[in-house]
């Protein structure tokens, strides 16, 4: 476990979901990504996906919800889902918010 992240939900540590999180830290470049993306899941799936975390990332600027909803499309379910997540998840996505920014 990395440090300052917690795994909330044991339920979610099988053998298939340890292939997965291998898999994606095999890929090595964007390309990779995308070519594995469209083999593993719909279009619909991986808007979704993306959209969550455009999501995650305007709240932590402080984006207000009607902002965010003009900003991505995103749902008031969606954003307030992402929020609570952000609040009182596992710390994923501010683990990978985080990395993002240090990566600018």
């Amino acid at each position: 476990m990395v440090i300052g992240v917690s795994f909330m939900n044991a339920k979610l540590r099988t053998k298939e979901t340890a292939m997965l999180c291998q898999a994606f830290l095999a890929l090595e470049a964007e390309e990779e990504c995308l070519a594995f993306f469209e083999d593993l899941l719909t279009v619909q799936e991986l808007q979704s996906i993306a959209q969550r975390l455009a999501v995650a990332q305007l709240l932590d600027q402080g984006q207000t919800y009607e902002d965010i909803a003009r900003l991505t499309g995103a749902s008031s379910a969606t954003i307030s889902r992402v929020k609570r997540a952000l609040a009182f998840g596992a710390d994923g996505y501010r683990l990978v918010l985080d990395r993002l920014a240090k990566a600018r």
